[in-house]
């Protein structure tokens, strides 16, 4: 692959993770609306995450042989065809009922693309680009409260902000079915591109099933994830519905959380080199618990948005990096094996851990999420550490 192709194959790995992030970006705003048009209680919005995610797992676990049938780029065009055509159908359905099988379809599209390209880069470049490239989810993740923030005030309708990302979607699927010649392309030389902790040698799947590493790994990403997504999903309602803040107000912070999660990846994109991968997860870690911390002590709404904000920046790198030092945790022949298990165990992390919040809120008060997410992140810090441990005794 020369220079010109590999950077060809980045720029539109970058834009396929923007394509990824922007539907994750809308929930969070327009699920208030959505819940007001449908007549539905708050934590309704456990079926959707659980439909979405069915799918997800579906298309991340089987990734693989995906990639091998189709090529990537014609995954990426089918990927991103069949989330559009999901998101636009959100626009016209009149019923609920209606929503979630639409949410498994989004999930399937998602899946087979999120786990194939983060397969690919792991195996064919280093840790820094590994950064960057979820920095470009963070882009359209940052994007999608602002679309939906904006549909809203224009046109007081939250499927408008479904409609305008749908059909930047189906733009998205036309340019990388015309580009996936690109993909074709012989796979890289080891020695110029794979970095020495990835091997390309991989072990049965029934091999890596029975590994430790492999199942602690998965539970990391569920958890991760599920911090992730509890705090982008729920962030507005608690500002809005609890703190008082306006919802155009909250809206823009919403979209501020996801921001400094971007600034979070690009910047670690640039200093992965001089820190050292552990001592990067685990201060990552520590600083988000501390942003929780504020959130939940803060005794004004704009305090809230301070957690909000560092808890952004903080979690940043922690995803990428936990891709990249996959083959400390398990041996590199079972690296593509755990990738695919990792991105299904986050996608069920996405699902169960913000319905969990959604019904702690439901059954206390909003207030409660932010216990909820600090006791989450104190859990992956504890199982950081032992991680930590347990490979530099080695």
């Amino acid at each position: 692959m020369n220079r010109k192709t590999s950077g060809g194959v980045i720029l539109l790995s970058f834009i396929a993770f923007i394509s990824l992030g922007l539907p994750d970006g809308l929930l969070g705003v327009a699920w208030p609306s959505i819940r007001r048009d449908f007549s539905i209680p708050l934590d309704a919005i456990g079926t959707l995450l659980a439909a979405s995610t069915a799918g997800y797992i579906l298309s991340s676990f089987f990734s693989g042989v995906l990639v091998r049938f189709m090529g990537i780029g014609r995954l990426l065009s089918a990927s991103c065809a069949i989330t559009a055509a999901a998101l636009i159908g959100y626009t016209v359905t009149p019923l609920w009922a209606l929503i979630p099988i639409l949410g498994f379809c989004a999930g399937v599209g998602a899946g087979a693309i999120d786990a194939g390209l983060n397969t690919y880069v792991a195996n064919n470049f280093g840790e820094g680009l590994m950064q960057w490239l979820h920095a470009s989810f963070g882009v359209g993740i940052t994007l999608g409260p602002l679309i939906m923030t904006l549909g809203l005030a224009v046109t007081g309708a939250w499927r408008t902000g479904y409609l305008l990302t749908g059909a930047a979607q189906l733009i998205l699927a036309v340019g990388f079915i015309l580009s996936r010649r690109l993909w074709e392309l012989p796979e890289p030389e080891p020695e110029q591109l794979h970095p020495p902790e990835v091997s390309l040698t991989s072990a049965p799947l029934r091999k890596t099933l029975t590994c430790g590493g492999a199942w602690t790994s998965i539970f990391m990403f569920l958890v991760y994830t599920g911090i992730e997504v509890s705090i982008g999903l729920w962030t507005y309602t608690l500002l809005t519905e609890s703190r008082n803040l306006e919802p155009s107000i909250a809206g823009l912070l919403t979209g501020g959380f996801w921001g400094m999660f971007t600034i979070g990846r690009i910047a670690a994109g640039l200093y992965t080199r001089k820190v050292k991968v552990h001592t990067l997860l685990t201060g990552s870690i520590l600083l988000a618990l501390s942003g929780a911390v504020v959130l939940i002590v803060a005794p004004s709404a704009w305090m809230s948005v301070a957690g909000i904000v560092l808890m952004g920046f903080a979690i940043a790198p922690i995803f990428p990096s936990m891709v990249s030092t996959t083959a400390m945790r398990v041996g590199r022949e079972h690296v593509n094996n755990t990738i695919g298990m990792q991105i299904a165990g986050a996608g069920i992390g996405a699902a169960t851990l913000p319905t969990l919040a959604g019904t702690i809120a439901r059954v206390w008060t909003l207030e409660a999420v932010p216990w909820f997410i600090a006791g989450n992140i104190l859990t992956l810090l504890v199982i950081q550490l032992l991680v930590q441990r347990r490979q530099l005794s080695r």
